[in-house]
C-alpha cells in the first residue's frame, strides 16, 4: 500500500551545522519544518567526529604539553600514557554533550519536529523516511535541503582497517596513544592532527604531494609552520606520493614512497580529502547527480539544479567550514522564502586548530601583487610583544597585507596562539572599510597579542613613507 505522505513547508536532511541553522530559519519564518537525522544524535560530523572533539582534543593536548615544558616535574615523560587518552576522552564526551544540548533546546523552542531515520528521494518534493525499527514513512515538501555533510575519502589503494590505518573519523577512538604515527595528508584535517598528537608526545611524519603543507595559505605563513612543526620533533616530507601501504598487524604501517623511501610507524592516519556523504540519498529520483568531484553542484544560492532542492555545507565541497556551512544554510531558506538576502559574505576568515593555531581573512601578499602589482606588507613578530614572552609564544607573527598606497588592507595572516581571536579585527577593519592607519590611532590593552596589529600597521607606515620618499 502506498504511503501517504506528510506535507512540511521545509524538509531539511541533516542535523549538522548547516541543517540546524537551515531548520531554525524556516521555523523563524513561521514555517512548518522537518529535520531528519540519520544518527541517534543531532549536530552531525562537526560535534561528534569533526570541529567539536578534534578542537577539545587539540585544548588538552595544548594543556598537557605546556605542563610538561614548564612544570616537567609534574607531568614526568613516559608516565600515564593510558590514563592520558582516558582523561581526553572523557573530556571530549562532556564537551559534545553540551553542544548537542544546546542545539536540542533550539530545535525545541522553534517548535521544529526532528525525525531519527534515514532519507532517500522519491521524487524532488518527496522523501522516504526509514528509522531504526525498518519502519516506514513518507513526507512531501515545498522546499528540501540537502546537509547530509561529508565523510573521510578512503582510496582504492589503502586498506583503513581503522585499527592501525585510520580515518579522520576512527582516531578519535584510538584506546591509548602509539609511540609514532605517519599522517598522510598535508591540508587542514591532516595538519590539525599531526600538531595535536605531536603535541601529546607522539612521533609524527607528514607526508604529501605538496611542496608544503596548507598550500592555499600565505607561503611565508605555511614555512613558519613547517619551521615550528620540525622544531618540536616532527617531520614533513612534500612533493612526494605514496606507492603502497601495508600493515603487517604486528609491528605496525609501513608506507613505501614512490621515490623508493620507507616509512614505519605504529599508526597511520589517512587525510586525503573528504567526500560528500550522499549514499543511500537515491538523488537520481530528484534528477540530481554529485558533479566530477564528489559533491552536489549549487548556484550561489545554495540551490540545485532542481529548483525546489537546495544542498547546504560539506556536501557541495570546500570551503566545508562550519561558519560557513551555518552560513549557507540560513542564506539557502531565505532565498526560497523569497526573503531579502543581504549580499553574501566574501570576507570570511579560516581558522586552522593546528598547534599553534593558523588564521587568515582575505588576500596572501601574492595574490595582491598579482591584482595590483604591489603589496604593502607589515609584520609584527610575537618577540615583540610583550605578551608574546609571557605567554612562552615568541615564534608567532601577525601579517597585514594592503595595497599598492599602503593604506588599505586587503588581507591578514596569522600563526601563533590565540589567532583564530585575533583574526576577527582584521575582519571587522576591512568589512568597515578602515585603513591601516585605524591600527595606529587607537589604543590596546598592555601587555596582549592584540598589540601585534599597532607593531604590524606602523610597519606599513614606515613601508608607504619610503616608497614615497623614492617616488
Amino acid at each position: 500500500m502506498k504511503l501517504v505522505p506528510e506535507h512540511f513547508d521545509f524538509v531539511i536532511l541533516g542535523g549538522g551545522p548547516a541543517g540546524h541553522k537551515a531548520a531554525v530559519q524556516g521555523a523563524k519564518s513561521g514555517k512548518r519544518v522537518l529535520l531528519v537525522e540519520r544518527e541517534a544524535r543531532i549536530g552531525g560530523e562537526c560535534v561528534h567526529r569533526g570541529t567539536i572533539p578534534s578542537k577539545t582534543l587539540r585544548e588538552s593536548a595544548v594543556y598537557f604539553a605546556g605542563l610538561r615544558k614548564r612544570a616537567a616535574n609534574l607531568a614526568p615523560q613516559g608516565v600515564g600514557r593510558q590514563v592520558l587518552v582516558t582523561s581526553l576522552m572523557q573530556r571530549l564526551e562532556s564537551v559534545e554533550h553540551a553542544h548537542e544540548q544546546y542545539l536540542e533546546n533550539q530545535l525545541v523552542r522553534n517548535h521544529i519536529e526532528l525525525r531519527q531515520g534515514r532519507a532517500a528521494f522519491v521524487s524532488a518534493n518527496e522523501v522516504e523516511i526509514v528509522d531504526v525499527n525498518g519502519g516506514k514513512s513518507c513526507v512531501r515538501a515545498d522546499t528540501i535541503v540537502i546537509a547530509t555533510g561529508s565523510r573521510p575519502r578512503a582510496p582504492a589503494d589503502i586498506g583503513i582497517d581503522h585499527e592501525r590505518i585510520l580515518d579522520s573519523d576512527s582516531i578519535l577512538s584510538m584506546i591509548y596513544l602509539p609511540q609514532s604515527m605517519i599522517v598522510m595528508g598535508a591540508g587542514v584535517i591532516a595538519s590539525e592532527f599531526a600538531t595535536i598528537f605531536q603535541a601529546l608526545g607522539v612521533q609524527v611524519v607528514m607526508v604529501d604531494k605538496g611542496d608544503r603543507p596548507l598550500g592555499f595559505l600565505d607561503p611565508e605563513i605555511s614555512d613558519r609552520f613547517v619551521t615550528r612543526f620540525e622544531r618540536d620533533g616532527g617531520r614533513y616530507i612534500g612533493g612526494v606520493k605514496h606507492k603502497s601501504v601495508t600493515n603487517d598487524m604486528i609491528s605496525g604501517v609501513t608506507v613505501t614512497l614512490d621515490d623508493g623511501r620507507t616509512l614505519n610507524a605504529e599508526r597511520a592516519l589517512v587525510a586525503l580529502g573528504r567526500t560528500a556523504s550522499v549514499r543511500g540519498l537515491n538523488l537520481a529520483a530528484a534528477g540530481l547527480a554529485v558533479n566530477e568531484r564528489g559533491f552536489i553542484a549549487v548556484n550561489e544560492h545554495g540551490q540545485t539544479s532542481a529548483p525546489n532542492v537546495y544542498a547546504v555545507g560539506d556536501v557541495v565541497g570546500p570551503p566545508a567550514l562550519a561558519t560557513t556551512s551555518m552560513d549557507q544554510g540560513r542564506r539557502a531558506v531565505r532565498h526560497a522564502l523569497g526573503l531579502d538576502n543581504s549580499q553574501a559574505v566574501t570576507t570570511i576568515p579560516v581558522g586552522i586548530y593546528t598547534i599553534p593555531e593558523i588564521a587568515s581573512v582575505g588576500l596572501t601578499e601574492s595574490e595582491v601583487v598579482k591584482l595590483h602589482g604591489r603589496a604593502v606588507v607589515g609584520r609584527a613578530r610575537f618577540d615583540e610583544i610583550a605578551r608574546g614572552h609571557i605567554n612562552g609564544e615568541t615564534d608567532g607573527l601577525l601579517k597585514l597585507v594592503c595595497g599598492p598606497h599602503g593604506k588599505q588592507i586587503l588581507g591578514a595572516h596569522v600563526i601563533g596562539e590565540g589567532a583564530t581571536e585575533l583574526i576577527h579585527l582584521a575582519q571587522v577593519a576591512m568589512i568597515s572599510g578602515l585603513e591601516v592607519d585605524a591600527f595606529v590611532d587607537n589604543i590596546f590593552n598592555f601587555p596582549t597579542l592584540a598589540e601585534a596589529y599597532r607593531v604590524a600597521a606602523l610597519d606599513v607606515v614606515g613601508h608607504r613613507m619610503r616608497l614615497r620618499a623614492t617616488a
